[in-house]
């Protein structure tokens, strides 16, 4: 068996699983697979899975479960997953996660789930305090990262705005939609003796140092 090593991150919108991603990827050499770079890369490039994705976007409904899928089961069979990958964003649902087992069965299957904990006061306050340049995309935030000025890019002098994902309502809703759609995981993987829970209040280094670590120790015991 070729065997490969993915790990799902888990943890509610604003802990940090992105970040966490594209570090892991750059210390471990697996890519980060998010479903937003999958999609934006497929319907960018017009794929066939793009313009299917498309086709029920122009409707006005979901992209169901199996479009996801397949441009994920694409995405990790590239070259550059050959030794596994870093799941973030996928699985969203218990439809999702099942279809994932399959897919990686053949290569010993999930290697770990690390939960990043945040408490939903803390998502809130990490995502609506982000602000971005207009101009060059730079991106601020009100508390941890402030602009000199307030409202203005210390880069380029751009104004600073706040996206319509990052607005108090949007991501109350996101809270929402992670609840009732993507925690389920949560027992999935626990169940599975897969889960790992970390606290994710702490510093990105922090955070970083020991996943770094417990993944580590999963590559040894395989």
């Amino acid at each position: 068996m070729n065997r490969r090593t993915f790990f799902v991150l888990l943890g509610v919108p604003g802990a940090g699983k992105g970040t966490q991603a594209k570090l892991l990827e750059e210390r471990l050499g697996r890519p980060q697979v998010s479903t937003g770079d999958i999609f934006r890369y497929n319907l960018k490039n017009k794929t066939a899975l793009g313009l299917l994705a498309q086709s029920y976007m122009d409707k006005g409904e979901l992209v169901p479960d199996e479009v996801t899928i397949r441009m994920v089961e694409d995405r990790l069979q590239q070259a550059d997953a050959a030794q596994g990958a870093i799941l973030d964003g996928f699985p969203r649902n218990l439809i999702q996660a099942e279809a994932l087992g399959r897919m990686t069965a053949p290569y010993g299957g999930i290697s770990l789930v690390p939960l990043i904990h945040i408490s939903d006061e803390e998502a809130m306050l990490r995502i609506t305090g982000r602000r971005v340049c207009r101009s060059c995309g730079a991106v601020y935030h009100t508390a941890f990262n402030p602009p000199k000025a307030e409202g203005v890019c210390d880069l380029d002098g751009g104004e600073l705005y706040q996206r319509d994902d990052d607005k108090p309502e949007t991501v109350r809703n996101r809270l929402y939609v992670y609840y009732k759609q993507t925690s389920p995981l949560i027992g999935y993987y626990f169940a599975k003796g897969l889960l790992v829970e970390l606290d994710g209040k702490r510093s990105i280094e922090s955070v970083q140092s020991e996943l770094i670590g417990l993944l580590a120790e999963k590559e040894v015991a395989q």
